[in-house]
């Protein structure tokens, strides 16, 4: 909740003006009763139409002003709560863009997008309610009690006898409702993972035919979702039926008690309908009370939800406290030191006890069979996840007493899976480097095989669909390792990039990026790939099986050997 309140400081303003709007809306109400009563009592008594014509019109003005006060103050409090929810997108978003690799598999996507859609609206909804109603609610009720003892106190000891027991019911709903919230939140998240997981599969679907098993599936955790919200929901709706039980008695005990003092003289008609008037408004404020504390049962479960991440310490947060270390010239450009890497609720490791390093201007290939571990070794270099064991050093320094951003600016990274994103060509180049001219994004171009894709797409202000949907994946890859080359890094990690280029295509691009003078890291199932690389190393199991160059390997490693025969035989 501190964060949310945090937020709300910088609409202090409207916090203020929109309760204060709320109580003199709330004391235009509170009049009306005794105007009616007055109305009663004296107009149609003694048949005094100037009086009732008088009254009409100060009625008339309670209305406009209301009005006037109630618009002013929904005014403000959409203002606040539109600025907070805001606010908290904000902060969410940035808090996800220093996530690690680590806990965004954690937090799994679903959740986060949950979080900045529907936990940040529900959130936004509690916030113009509560600057609505929090103080207004309340003040009604005591307020009319108040006037109602004004009135007459025998009478209005049925308003004290009311509010306890009202108070009481909305307590206990509240207290059954708040983790049942929390228990629906989760289960929406599972319905927008199911979601997203089928939207973006949906080929895959397609092509085994399986969209009745995904259909079932997504139905059973809808199911699931409606079931909670129907437990809660049922909950909730009790207390409508039970405020209105109550108030509804008390109607009945406030008629009886008022018609025996009208008998005995101690009250006039007009009292009694000013105390009936006094009872409905008590009801309809605590409906609207009942209803607020529902929605704010809702707003602290998700603001909570959005507390965890906001809470949470990114990378730079996390850094450890290392002693500082220069650079240096002599070191290799990066070395493993005994590394071991297990990822979360995984009992066995990912890697296990590895040892190398690369030199400046090395390119360095690494191969082995799926799930070996070479994505994984290369994700530990620009610390996207951290050692569990072992040290990785980059220029001699600990990745983990380097800055993140520092760090990334020293890699050129392509992923497997190449992502692009909508906007022009130029403008995804420029993510390797924002300052980079026209000519530098064509020569990176030029080096990743791509010139030709920007011939045909008609140049670098050619538009990419989201994820680069109006391009092959040989095309993606090219452009993906063209960014990466923008920003000149000195240390390049290529994994699987070329797995969609064909052999010649594939062939050129290595060629190429031997002429540049950094440290090449090629990662790859296919031989062909890393043959020609300065030093292979060969992976199996989470271990290094044999390092050395292609022709060295031949000779001494089978596992090698064994990969080499069946992918020369294949394409024999």
């Amino acid at each position: 909740m501190g964060h949310l309140f945090s937020c709300l400081k910088k609409y202090r303003a409207e916090a203020i003006l929109s309760p204060l709007f709320k109580l003199l809306e709330a004391g235009m109400e509170l009049l009306v009763p005794l105007v009616v009563a007055k109305v009663i009592d004296v107009g149609i008594a003694n048949g005094d139409r100037d009086f009732i014509l008088h009254a009409f019109l100060l009625l008339a003005a309670f209305a406009a002003l209301g009005l006037l006060f109630a618009l002013a103050a929904q005014y403000f409090a959409a203002k606040a709560a539109v600025g907070t929810g805001a606010e908290l997108r904000r902060r969410l978003f940035g808090k996800m863009q220093c996530f690690s690799y680590a806990q965004i598999d954690d937090m799994g996507t679903a959740s986060m997008l949950t979080r900045m859609t529907s936990d940040v609206n529900q959130v936004q909804t509690g916030v113009n309610m509560m600057l609505r109603l929090l103080l207004r609610s309340p003040i009604v009720v005591f307020g009319a009690t108040a006037l109602a003892f004004v009135i007459d106190v025998k009478a209005a000891c049925v308003f004290v006898a009311l509010i306890p027991v009202l108070a009481f019911v909305i307590y206990a709903v509240m207290a059954a409702c708040v983790p049942k919230y929390r228990a629906v939140q989760e289960d929406l998240d599972g319905v927008y993972l199911a979601a997203r997981e089928n939207l973006t599969g949906a080929r895959v679907i397609r092509a085994f035919r399986l969209e009745g098993k995904e259909t079932a599936s997504f139905s059973k955790r809808n199911d699931r979702l409606r079931g909670a919200q129907e437990r809660v929901g049922r909950i909730a709706s009790l207390t409508a039926p039970l405020t209105f039980l109550l108030v509804n008695i008390a109607v009945i005990v406030l008629i009886y008690v008022g018609a025996l003092r009208v008998g005995h003289g101690a009250l006039e008609q007009g009292d009694v309908v000013a105390l009936y008037g006094y009872l409905a408004l008590i009801l309809v404020e605590l409906v609207k009370l009942t209803n607020l504390i529902v929605t704010l049962a809702k707003t602290v479960s998700c603001a909570k939800r959005i507390g965890a991440v906001l809470d949470s310490d990114g990378e730079e947060e996390k850094k450890e406290d290392l002693p500082a270390a220069e650079a240096d010239e002599n070191a290799p450009a990066f070395a493993f030191e005994n590394v071991t890497f297990t990822y979360a609720g995984d009992g066995a490791p990912a890697l296990q006890d590895i040892t190398f390093a690369a030199q400046r201007g090395e390119t360095v290939g690494i191969l082995g069979g799926t799930g070996s571990g070479k994505s994984t070794l290369v994700r530990l270099l620009p610390r996207f996840y951290e050692a569990s064991e072992g040290r990785v050093l980059v220029g001699g320094r600990d990745v983990r007493a380097i800055p993140a951003g520092e760090l990334r600016k020293m890699f050129g990274y392509v992923p497997q899976k190449a992502v692009l994103f909508r906007g022009t060509l130029a403008e995804n180049l420029r993510w390797g480097s924002e300052d980079a001219t026209d000519e530098e994004l064509l020569e990176a171009a030029r080096t990743a095989q791509a010139a030709d894709i920007l011939e045909k797409k008609g140049g670098l202000g050619a538009e990419i669909e989201q994820e680069g949907r109006n391009l092959s994946g040989g095309q993606r890859q090219r452009l993906t390792i063209a960014r990466a080359l923008v920003g000149k890094p000195p240390i390049l990690i290529l994994d699987d990039a070329s797995s969609a280029l064909d052999y010649a295509t594939d062939a050129r691009l290595r060629k190429a990026l031997r002429e540049l003078r950094c440290t090449t890291v090629l990662v790859s199932q296919r031989v062909a790939s890393v043959m020609h690389a300065d030093r292979i190393l060969v992976l199996d199991e989470g271990r290094i099986a044999d390092m050395g160059t292609h022709d060295e390997l031949m000779v001494r490693s089978q596992l090698y050997r064994e990969i080499y025969a069946s992918q020369t035989e294949v394409h024999a």
